[in-house]
């Protein structure tokens, strides 16, 4: 799906990798973008940057786990700009613990890193359906496919998320509807970069996976993931021949990373 002309929706695109999207969705001549995250001053700094650049754009405060809020974004897509094309599930967590997380991580992980698509998937597609056409591009991680030693929560919900995404193109992709699931490694955000300066082990081994890349990079892999309509984007090249790797010699793989992880 080519951009130019279409409507777009993200969750958690105040800062990181959502914001890098939504401004280049902007530049890539999108109609409108519905920027959306907790934080209401960073959503509306993105959305005046799409505008200052000559885009237009509007900034929503949604809590992207909140089915209600969801249904907003939708509704103000189409009171904004007409229409729903795509819908960008990208709000994320990580804490950081193991198997021992506290229940609430545990829940919080579960309700962000899966449900926020779930009640995505609920939202968008009955008038994607409808029309025969649309796309829900869900932010999971290279952990979701090589698992990441040092954080239980990140990695199962993360696994979870690339499960759900596949799925729904299994279900969806004959009826027009295009899914992606979004797989990049290390990238330079607020997700990461204090994992990793604090020594983190999930932070440390995420960071040797592969080099650390720009929101700005992950946002170009997109453009170009949509453009071809491909089931994974991956924004490291390298996650496609891990993941193979993976595939071919399981027991191997889990030694690896436990080496990795100790």
């Amino acid at each position: 799906m080519e951009l130019t002309g279409r409507v777009v929706v993200l969750t958690g695109a105040a800062h990181g990798i959502g914001a890098a999207m939504a401004r280049r969705f902007a530049a890539e001549g999108a109609a409108g973008v519905v920027v959306s995250d907790v934080d209401a001053a960073g959503a509306g700094r993105v959305a005046d940057e799409i505008a200052a650049a000559g885009g237009r754009a509007v900034a929503v405060t949604a809590d992207a786990t909140s089915k209600t809020d969801l249904k907003v974004l939708v509704a103000t897509a189409r009171a904004e700009f007409g229409r729903l094309d795509v819908f960008c599930a990208n709000a994320g967590a990580a804490f950081g613990t193991g198997v021992h997380a506290a229940d609430e991580q545990w829940q919080r992980s579960w309700e962000i890193n899966v449900m926020q698509h779930v009640h995505a998937a609920q939202v968008v597609l009955p008038a994607m359906l409808a029309r025969g056409e649309g796309y829900l591009l869900i932010t999971a991680s290279g952990a979701g496919l090589l698992g990441i030693p040092g954080d239980a929560p990140y990695s199962v919900t993360k696994h979870a998320a690339v499960g759900l995404a596949e799925w729904l193109a299994i279900t969806y992709r004959p009826r027009g509807v295009r899914v992606s699931a979004l797989c990049p490694l290390g990238v330079r955000t607020a997700l990461l970069e204090p994992g990793i300066a604090a020594g983190h082990p999930a932070a440390l081994a995420i960071a040797a996976a592969a080099p650390l890349i720009e929101p700005d990079d992950v946002a170009e892999a997109v453009v170009r993931g949509l453009g071809t309509e491909e089931f994974l984007i991956l924004p490291h090249e390298s996650v496609r021949e891990a993941f193979a790797r993976k595939a071919g010699a399981v027991d191997a793989w889990i030694d690896e990373m436990a080496v990795q992880g100790g």
